[in-house]
């Protein structure tokens, strides 16, 4: 392997050093990538042992540490296994190879006539007195990777490819791996007063009917628009937050506007405008035209747990505990914002309650560290609220897509176009040159936001993830306009514009067939005549008998949906049985997955799950509304997802391509769930619902205007 092949995260990081140390009895791996609920670090250790030959509980991961981790970007985009896991993986077999060479010549052997079991190096079976550990200190890992150490053929796996089970797991059932849970001596609490809009401004605060409320001494804090309270007492400054949310006057700023979101308003938005074109340039032919619009509203993050952080700034060094997904990131950028040096902060990763996009773990992060510099040697501990998290997170953006086929004489796509309206779906810190702390906004004179981009199509799109479709198509035609000026801090959520995509090319799809008159299962088998997603799909229509032939009962109807994540991931096909009546009720579900080389097939089944049910909880559930400049949401009665009681059965089959590189899987079930979700539907109602949620509401709407 060259150097231009190496994964990214070993180009960031090409020092071996950075990546794997030898401790008593231990082998610890480091890396940037972050446990948080997909099960990465004991795949992680599963791919460091084979390699190594040593067993798994040999193993010791150190994970988001920026001390001693490699920088590795944001643990998102279902990249952690391809390229972090690529990374480990050739380490590894290169430190591995290092060994075997310095113990065959000590031996006055060939590399060849050596193994390794446990860390021990045997020739001829036997234990010749040497390992990893007894080794370490003559072998210098200060030197730069090659990528050209061999690593292991999948016929010789022993470890990778089995349900190895989980490492975070056993130490969740007591919560200590939680960052709500960690118990620091004399630490201070404090709450932060959120902004209820972009740019608002704090008129006026009744401070004295704050601290009466609060029922034991507090402090305020302000800076411009920066409110904190802080006490010994958690309860204390839990009651001066509520009370000032009821009691805060503020004027200015930009709040939303009346019909945010709407589709209509979103293609009259000013926009950068882009056309990406593939395929045949000859005229197109004339055929039957068909066109269809569909749309998704903005979504919030609804983290089940509520965001912490914890912060001590002693000695001129600051020192940060958060949940965040990029802890190298989220270092420079709170050096950048609090006007320290780099080498003056370390971020630790502790585990909150689960990660799938941009979430507030990185505001509340800087709300800690920015009190903390401001009471020297004091342990800051700062706990959003439920209602602060709808108001302040980050908002997934709202999409409007336009698809128009000309069908040829078979009534297939011999033209295709898709056309996306959109905000970018990126505002993390460190994109686009921005620090995007919430609570950096609110500071007297903020550093000015440098012009907004989305994530480039190379690294996977945002608005336009997964907007060029899969199928054979003879020419494809992708016009992405990016709305830069919302009133909104649009950034990532799960899939980013994937999944919305995919439920729009997806549904157009099934129009289509039923234009044509065929099964839609087997219209998309006429545009793949690649073998890899056929089988995915072949897999997912047996699985569920689609093909069979049996009547559903009454009220009942099956929907299909295919993707391949980012079109270089995942391939996912999915088959969703709904029931309607007075509401839609999911029944059933059934996956069929190809991620090539599957590392644990139990993590991989319970990443397809997850990502099933998020997709289901979106179509079906959700959307943030808004209300006099703000976001409406309070308690989770305003922003319904998807309950346990309303999870359906759901079968998965993962399909074996061990000889294939490993894919990312985390997404890839969102879009295929939420397109097979709605195409039953229409198939139940006999109509089509293009706007996203299908709620009753929306439902009755389409029934109504035809």
């Amino acid at each position: 392997m060259i150097a231009n092949t190496l994964p990214l995260s070993l180009t960031d990081n090409p020092i071996l050093s950075q990546w794997i140390a030898f401790e008593p009895g231990k082998v610890r791996i480091a890396t940037g990538k972050v446990e948080i609920g997909q099960g990465i670090l004991t795949a992680m250790t599963q791919i460091a042992a084979e390699e190594l030959d040593v067993a798994p509980d040999q193993i010791r991961m150190v994970s988001g540490e920026t001390d001693v981790s490699p920088s590795e970007y944001f643990t998102s985009g279902s990249y952690s296994v391809s390229v972090g896991g690529a990374a480990i993986r050739l380490v590894c077999a290169e430190v591995r190879s290092m060994f075997l060479d310095k113990a065959a010549a000590a031996l006055g052997c060939k590399p060849q006539e050596l193994t390794v079991e446990g860390g021990k190096f045997l020739r001829g079976g036997k234990d010749t007195g040497r390992d990893y550990w007894s080794m370490a200190g003559a072998i210098n890992l200060e030197k730069r990777a090659s990528g050209t150490a061999p690593v292991k053929r999948h016929s010789q796996y022993r470890i990778v490819g089995k349900s190895l089970p989980r490492i975070d797991l056993p130490a969740k059932l007591t919560g200590a791996p939680f960052i709500h849970d960690i118990v620091v001596e004399g630490v201070v609490h404090a709450r932060v007063l959120r902004q209820p809009w972009k740019g608002a401004h704090l008129a006026a605060l009744d401070e004295a009917a704050v601290r009466k409320a609060a029922k034991a001494p507090i402090e305020i804090l302000r800076d411009g628009d920066f409110l904190a309270f802080t006490s010994d007492n958690e309860l204390a400054v839990i009651r001066a937050a509520e009370a000032a949310r009821d009691k805060a006057k503020w004027d200015g700023g930009a709040p939303a506007p009346d019909g945010i979101g709407a589709p209509d308003w979103l293609k009259a938005q000013p926009s950068r405008s882009r056309t990406v074109e593939q395929g045949d340039k000859a005229p197109v032919p004339r055929g039957r035209t068909v066109t269809a619009r569909y749309s998704r509203p903005f979504l919030t993050y609804g983290s089940i747990g509520t965001s912490c952080a914890l912060a001590e700034f002693k000695d001129g060094a600051l020192k940060v505990w958060s949940h965040t997904q990029g802890p190298s990131i989220l270092r420079d950028w709170l050096a950048k914002a609090l006007n320290l040096e780099t080498r003056q902060v370390t971020v630790f990763h502790r585990q909150g309650s689960g990660a799938y996009g941009h979430n507030t773990a990185d505001d509340c992060a800087f709300d800690a560290s920015l009190i903390a510099t401001k009471m020297p040697g004091r342990t800051i501990r700062v706990q959003w609220a439920r209602e602060d998290e709808f108001l302040g997170a980050p908002i997934s953006t709202a999409m409007a897509i336009e698809l128009r086929a000309v069908l040829d004489a078979q009534n297939k796509p011999a033209d295709w176009q898709i056309e996306i309206w959109s905000p970018p779906h990126a505002q993390r810190p460190g994109m686009n040159g921005n620090a995007n702390f919430s609570g950096l906004a609110a500071l007297p004179n903020p550093p000015p936001m440098k012009e907004l981009n989305d994530i480039p199509d190379e690294r996977g799109g945002g608005a336009t993830r997964n907007g060029i479709a899969i199928y054979d198509l003879p020419r494809h035609r992708l016009i992405h306009h990016m709305l830069p000026d919302l009133p909104l801090r649009t950034s990532s959520l799960r899939g980013l514009g994937a999944w919305a995509n995919v439920f729009a090319i997806e549904s157009f799809i099934d129009e289509l067939a039923e234009i044509a008159g065929e099964d839609p299962v087997t219209y998309r088998l006429a545009l793949l005549s690649d073998p890899r997603p056929r089988k995915v799909v072949e897999t997912a229509a047996r699985m569920s008998g689609w093909f069979d032939g049996k009547p559903l009962p009454e009220g009942r109807a099956r929907g299909f949906g295919f993707a391949r994540y980012k079109n270089i991931a995942a391939f996912v096909a999915v088959v969703a049985e709904v029931e309607v009546d007075e509401e839609v009720r999911l029944k059933h579900l059934w996956a069929a997955a190809d991620c090539g080389l599957c590392i644990n097939p139990d993590g991989a089944r319970n990443q397809v799950e997850g990502g099933a049910i998020q997709g289901a909880s979106f179509v079906m559930k959700e959307q943030v509304r808004f209300e006099d400049g703000r976001v409406a949401a309070k308690t989770w009665e305003d922003y319904p997802i998807l309950r346990f009681s309303e999870i359906p059965e759901i079968e998965i089959e993962l399909i074996d391509n061990p000889n294939e590189p490993t894919l990312g899987l985390g997404e890839g079930a969102v879009g295929p769930t939420g397109a097979a979700i709605g195409n039953a539907l229409a198939r139940a109602l006999g109509k089509r619902v293009r706007d996203l949620p299908l709620t009753r509401d929306k439902i009755m709407d389409t029934l109504l205007k035809e």
